[in-house]
């Protein structure tokens, strides 16, 4: 069955490598320009309206608490707060603000347990300001919390789905200050790469230059290309930026091999080749089991006789028969037909390839994450 499994994903990966070309993709896809991006955004918050869910040891919780029941008109201190917080939860509320998003606009936000709740189902964000790197506001969320999940159980038995202690409150935040930023003044903009690569980037220039019908454009660094902005764009460069995103670029892959050791998932670029060179696997598998025998003492045997438990273990050994297979071929298909005649399995392929590298044969770099 392993071998079965080992065919299937091997093929796979041979489609993949065989099928790969170059695609032009659009700048849209793999660049930003710069200036147009998410600001982070955080606040403390509290989730009331717990089912006995919420935090147990709410020693930063009875402050809080105290001080908003103090703004809406109930003196309490935090002491009178104290052992009474089960169904409030203290959270984390985050956010992502576009720039040049005017006040009034609505946000998803992300609400995130910082106590000990066990679950945040059903509960409502009561108004939380949400801040920026600078301090400033931002931001104001409230509303009722989507977990997308349960925790249930008690006694010793619990169930739980998916993850009950986050939530989202989607349009759950309300801008109150914008980002500004002001491109229609900008007389060069700058695209960003999403992966840095000197060819990748001399090619957006290009591409640029043919759209607008001069020298315009110039890569800069590996991930920058700046672009002055013509004369006709000037003080209304967007309209200039919409056609810079729909441009198709060809954009350059480098020789890669991704390796996940932890699920034996390999994934194998298109440029990867290797140089001639023959290869061996085996496996080894030691077994040891132990198996627990009584022993029990005769009849009239003396007193001081008495039951005990004898282990017996056993070590068995298996070695997987190795073939010698010379790959000819400098392509990865060569390569992955190759380990298909081995039938060698995923895991397998982690370490042969790993080996290869070793060797000087895989003219490619190999990333294990």
């Amino acid at each position: 069955m392993k071998k079965v499994t080992a065919h299937a994903v091997l093929a796979f990966l041979l489609i993949i490598a065989a099928s790969g070309t170059s695609v032009a993709e659009r700048i849209k896809d793999i660049a930003r320009f710069s200036g147009v991006r998410e600001n982070a955004l955080i606040g403390y918050g509290l989730v009331v309206g717990l089912n006995g869910t919420g935090d147990k040891d709410g020693a930063y919780l009875f402050q809080p608490i105290a001080n908003m029941l103090t703004r809406l008109g109930v003196t309490v201190s935090p002491s009178d707060v104290k052992g009474k917080t089960k169904n409030v939860a203290a959270v984390m509320v985050t956010a992502k603000l576009p720039t040049m998003v005017k006040p009034g606009t609505k946000l998803d936000v992300l609400v995130s347990s910082i106590g000990d709740a066990k679950s945040l189902q059903g509960g409502t964000l009561l108004l939380t300001p949400l801040k920026g790197p600078d301090g400033k506001v931002y931001a104001v969320a409230q509303g009722p919390v989507s977990v997308g999940g349960f925790a249930a159980g008690g006694g010793g038995t619990k169930a739980v789905k998916n993850h009950p202690t986050v939530g989202r409150i989607p349009e759950g935040a309300v801008v109150e200050r914008e980002v500004p930023v002001n491109l229609s003044a900008r007389t060069t903009l700058h695209l960003l790469l999403s992966r840095q690569d000197i060819t990748t980037a001399v090619r957006v220039a290009e591409r640029i230059n043919e759209h607008l019908g001069g020298d315009f454009a110039k890569a800069e660094t590996p991930s920058t290309v700046s672009v002055k902005v013509p004369d006709k764009f000037q003080g209304d460069v967007l309209p200039l930026m919409a056609e810079i995103e729909q441009i198709d670029v060809s954009v350059d892959v480098p020789a890669k091999v991704v390796v996940n050791e932890r699920t034996g998932t390999v994934v194998i670029g298109e440029n990867v080749k290797i140089s001639p060179v023959a290869l061996a696997h085996g496996g080894l598998t030691i077994q040891i089991s132990t198996e627990y025998e009584v022993s029990q003492p005769p009849s009239f045997a003396p007193k001081s006789a008495e039951t005990v438990v004898v282990p017996e273990k056993s070590v068995t050994a298996r070695e997987k028969e190795g073939h010698l297979v010379q790959v000819r071929g400098a392509t990865v298909g060569e390569l992955v037909r190759a380990l298909n005649a081995l039938g060698v399995t995923p895991r397998d392929l982690v370490a042969i390839l790993q080996a290869i590298k070793e060797a000087g044969s895989l003219r490619a770099e190999l990333e294990i994450i």
